[in-house]
């Protein structure tokens, strides 16, 4: 049986070397992402939209692995040009939004609606949503071209769930920052009256009242910013562990577009 259509439109296909190891760090570390790969009875990944080179889903695949070492990871790009042999226990094909008629537990798809009109996003989350395999999730994410600065949603079967931003702790001045990279959905809702507006501003309050602990990094003023953020009632996901990168994780509610 032939897979259907490829859906979508070719996007520039910029990538690099280590460029999403932010995500990747986050997706390793998340309970139910852990969960999902874990109790899938196939673990099977999908990348959508790698670029002109594998090597994000060759990372991506080693990463999960540390998770899941049976997960089973199938790049997928619309454009037949970038559609290389498989290696390393990836399999790469053609596809899009689709998704090749598989039913994956996990979808990243990184940088491809940023290339999309706003209008766009509902459907291509729609379209990915249908083709999810039980209990399966999505990661559509933005960053920047060296993957400094990214931010990402987890969306389920039901729609969106949280946003995610994170960061290089020491190549960015202030939270707001992040919001040149703001996922198509949340990137033209910076504005006040918008959610995600509010929360960068708190956010930016909160780093700007931690400046007294600046001293000992960048690191950790981030945590104590976390720590005000959720004191003052912003439902933040507050790290336990040691991170590498500054992350701020909300549920969708609390960025939701307000139209």
């Amino acid at each position: 049986m032939r897979p259907p259509a490829p859906q979508g439109v070719i996007t520039r296909g910029t990538t690099g070397i280590n460029r999403l190891r932010r995500s990747d760090r986050w997706l390793v570390h998340n309970d139910r992402v852990r969960s999902v790969l874990g109790a899938a009875q196939d673990p099977l990944v999908v990348d959508l939209g790698y670029g002109a080179s594998p090597v994000t889903t060759l990372e991506l695949a080693a990463r999960l692995r540390t998770v899941r070492a049976v997960v089973r990871v199938v790049g997928l790009e619309i454009d037949p040009a970038r559609v290389v042999a498989g290696q390393d226990g990836v399999t790469f094909a053609r596809g899009g939004f689709e998704l090749a008629g598989l039913r994956p537990v996990l979808v990243r798809a990184f940088n491809v609606l940023r290339q999309y009109p706003e209008e766009s996003v509902e459907d291509a989350w729609a379209r990915l949503r249908s083709g999810l395999g039980p209990g399966g999730l999505i990661v559509d994410g933005t960053c920047d071209e060296i993957g400094r600065r990214c931010s990402w949603i987890l969306l389920d079967a039901d729609g969106p769930v949280s946003l995610t931003l994170a960061w290089d702790p020491f190549a960015v001045e202030r939270p707001s920052d992040i919001a040149e990279r703001l996922p198509k959905a949340l990137i033209h809702r910076n504005i006040p009256g918008e959610r995600v507006h509010e929360l960068l501003a708190a956010a930016d309050r909160a780093w700007a009242s931690a400046a007294a602990v600046a001293p000992f990094g960048p690191r950790v003023r981030w945590r104590s910013a976390l720590e005000l953020l959720h004191s003052a009632g912003v439902p933040v996901t507050v790290q336990r562990r040691r991170m590498r990168d500054n992350v701020l994780t909300v549920p969708w509610d609390a960025v939701a577009p307000a139209s």
